[in-house]
């Protein structure tokens, strides 16, 4: 209802997650008036069901979705509490109090958690995506090498030859070349050593790697070119 979005990790809650929760709160106060107070254990272990929609919406949302869960978890007990003191049914506090607390202290703890697993799991995301990229950019690298060499090595000779009837104009453009093959030799070797891959927007909805914002680390060595 307040617009939280969920963790990348984590589907949309589905609406039947509102029946459920209703379901949850409405259990254990049905079960207050519809079952007298016995010697067993039922008043209090039925409170654990109100557990349950705090501890979906610290999975899906985190921290946000514990603070939201322990909101509606503490409506419910103000409101319980209200029905019995205006009822003058006597409750014991010893039972309640402590259930609530544990009530905030599991869905905070779950929350934490869920947040802790989801960084975990966009960094090994970030990892394996980087090192898809390393791969695929050392196979070009190798690949490609071979012939930037050539054209450089060949581009060089033709430039610095002073014997060769170039205009000016043609020498320039022999260096354009070598110029152009280096650089593309060095944004190969720059995308085998990425430390990280930042996107950018090449055409509206087609995203490339920004290299000229990436960072790299010392990696492969230097190649011919």
């Amino acid at each position: 209802l307040v617009g939280f979005a969920p963790m990348a990790h984590r589907p949309p809650l589905s609406p039947r997650f509102w029946l459920y929760c209703s379901a949850a709160y409405l259990i254990p106060v049905v079960t207050e008036v519809a079952i007298p107070r016995s010697p067993g254990y039922y008043d209090e272990l039925v409170w654990l069901v109100t557990l349950a929609p705090a501890f979906l919406l610290s999975l899906h949302y985190g921290l946000k979705g514990a603070v939201a869960g322990l909101f509606m978890g503490t409506a419910l007990f103000l409101t319980v509490q209200a029905v019995v003191a205006i009822n003058y049914t006597p409750d014991d506090f010893r039972v309640t109090v402590p259930i609530y607390i544990a009530y905030g202290l599991l869905a905070t703890s779950v929350g934490w958690l869920s947040e802790q697993l989801h960084e975990y799991y966009q960094r090994a995301l970030q990892n394996a995506r980087l090192a898809a990229i390393g791969q695929v950019a050392v196979t070009i690298r190798h690949e490609v090498n071979n012939a930037l060499t050539a054209v450089v090595a060949e581009a060089s000779l033709l430039a610095d030859d002073k014997h060769a009837s170039f205009t000016p104009e043609q020498r320039d453009s022999l260096k354009a070349i070598r110029t152009a093959a280096m650089q593309i030799a060095a944004d190969i070797k720059k995308l085998t050593v990425l430390e990280d891959a930042p996107v950018t927007e090449y055409v509206p909805g087609v995203h490339m790697v920004d290299l000229s914002a990436a960072s790299a680390r010392e990696g492969l060595p230097d190649d011919a070119v």
